[in-house]
């Protein structure tokens, strides 16, 4: 048996942002239109850490992929990251696996996908500002994917660690058509006029106070994925329009969904097939809420690995 391996690297390489959101919107279209396989995601908890294992099969694809993932929050004081994953990929004709990938690179560009996808159904055309909490790598990848559907000219950063915040700014600066970035101190500066709020931490408790959003902003709020945590208040999602990655996954992970009894006014994929409308109007106050679902990464992998197979990506092992 012989088995495709590809590095972060070669996922980078095989998935610009502009692909990974036409991967996405196509994944998500098919998961709220009941053509997609996925159960939810499993956890295996220990004394340091939780692994996660996420499976799907898209049939419109062909697309068969299974992603382990772990989240150690102790590991960058062991000069480790806290996420680490690898993505299986499958031959759905005969259960053969034929592609090993980094995990850990699929993921942030697909949720950072996500969020541009997002950002291109609910955000205002005319969004020129970003706020962003958290420096890490999603905050990096959730701005790469509104700079792919938005023409982002201002970002503001408020992140725990200011090293972090400075380092992401420093390479924001050497992106092509770059916005001018602002290094916020407190949450106020962060959201004030914005037109797109980003959380992307690991926070448990809300970032920011939702009487200071404008009308018209958009958030995506990408970092909590339990039903404890919260990064966004409640009133937040009382005054907003919500849409979810996905209903099931979401009323049974989310706490920014399940603290305030949100009610859903959609998920992603419905809006991408029609069935139900994304913004409305120009005062409207949106939220798309993702705990990242595994159609994205079986997608995103799979166009990764058509990629790698045209360029010659990677390398084979024998098993």
């Amino acid at each position: 048996m012989k088995l495709r391996v590809l590095s972060a690297s070669d996922v980078q390489t095989a998935l610009p942002m502009a692909k990974a959101i036409e991967a996405v919107k196509r994944a998500f279209g098919q998961l709220s239109a009941g053509q997609a396989v996925m159960p939810l995601r499993t956890r295996l908890h220990t004394e340091k850490g939780v692994t996660l294992c996420m499976s799907a099969y898209l049939p419109q694809n062909q697309a068969l992929g299974i992603k382990i993932a772990s989240v150690y929050e102790g590991n960058p004081s062991l000069g480790l990251p806290v996420i680490t994953a690898i993505v299986l990929i499958f031959d759905p004709q005969t259960g053969f696996p034929i592609a090993l990938m980094d995990g850990a690179a699929v993921t942030a560009i697909r949720t950072g996908a996500a969020g541009g996808l997002a950002a291109d159904l609910l955000s205002r055309h005319d969004t020129r500002t970003v706020g962003i909490f958290g420096a890490g790598v999603q905050a990096r990848a959730q701005l790469e994917g509104v700079m792919a559907v938005r023409k982002v000219r201002e970002v503001r950063i408020l992140s725990r660690s200011q090293e972090s915040a400075e380092r992401l700014a420093a390479e924001i600066a050497d992106w092509p058509d770059e916005p001018g970035v602002k290094l916020a101190l407190t949450p106020r500066q962060v959201i004030e006029g914005a037109d797109i709020i980003i959380t992307a931490t690991t926070s448990t408790a809300p970032l920011f106070n939702g009487s200071d959003l404008q009308p018209g902003s958009h958030v995506t709020a990408i970092g909590s994925h339990t039903p404890q945590a919260h990064e966004v208040d409640v009133f937040t999602v009382q005054r907003a329009t919500v849409v979810v990655d996905s209903r099931e996954a979401c009323l049974a992970e989310a706490g920014e969904i399940i603290i305030p009894k949100a009610r859903i006014h959609a998920e992603l994929g419905e809006i991408v097939n029609g069935s139900k409308p994304g913004r409305q109007s120009n005062e409207e106050i949106t939220l798309f809420k993702s705990v990242g679902v595994a159609v994205q990464d079986a997608a995103a992998a799979a166009f990764v690995l058509a990629e790698a197979e045209q360029r010659d990506l990677g390398f084979f092992i024998e098993l």
